[in-house]
């Protein structure tokens, strides 16, 4: 008899040990973590707290990641309503930079858009390479790496320390510009991570700069 024949008839046979209860209370098996024979009951009790110890360990880890969700839905809020308010494009050009520097703690941002003939005066409209409106049209979620892109890196002048992360979002179904944001922390931004809410922030921002062009 092989123990998949023993296992096979205890599960085919859940009354033998209603029919010999005295056997539970005398069956001795080795802790998992001494070594010593504990009664087989006392061995059930142990899986289960340790069961109930990674659930816990979940649950905390899923209300953790609810209030986080929370806190970054309400900037999310605050940064909509700022940007309904905005009365013109330097209005939403600013109300931009300052929400998320501000609310998302984003160090760099920069915005480029390439609709001919709007606002020539504003730095966001200076030219872009080619490649640069190519790589936006390509966009079909925010884009996350460690490098710049292109010549964008321009964008943002010389800070000390260097950048080591950055986003790309496209603004615009059919891009009419670029959002990019920078950090110097490498782990700010980073291929892997999600993008929902990047992919929201295009939309809201590309909605509020698209009234004004």
């Amino acid at each position: 008899m092989t123990d998949q024949d023993v296992v096979r008839y205890l599960q085919e046979h859940p009354e033998f040990l209603d029919a010999h209860v005295d056997i539970l209370s005398n069956i001795k098996i080795p802790d998992p973590h001494d070594g010593r024979a504990i009664p087989i009951a006392e061995r059930q009790l142990s899986q289960l707290r340790e069961r109930n110890t990674v659930l816990e360990e979940k649950l905390s880890e899923l209300i953790a990641f609810g209030e986080e969700n929370d806190a970054i839905g309400e900037r999310m809020h605050r940064v909509t309503l700022a940007l309904l308010a905005a009365m013109s494009l330097e209005d939403v050009l600013r109300t931009l930079y300052f929400n998320l520097r501000e609310d998302f703690s984003v160090p760099h941002i920069a915005v480029r858009l390439w609709p001919e003939g709007s606002h020539p005066e504003l730095s966001e409209f200076s030219k872009v390479s080619e490649e640069l409106v190519v790589f936006a049209t390509s966009l079909t979620n925010p884009y996350c790496a460690h490098h710049p892109m292109f010549d964008s890196i321009e964008w943002f002048g010389d800070p000390k320390p260097p950048l080591q992360s950055f986003a790309y979002v496209a603004l615009g179904g059919d891009p009419f510009g670029l959002l990019a944001l920078a950090s110097e922390d490498a782990e700010r931004f980073y291929p892997e991570m999600g993008t929902l809410y990047l992919q929201r922030l295009g939309e809201i921002a590309s909605a509020a700069i698209s009234r004004h062009l």
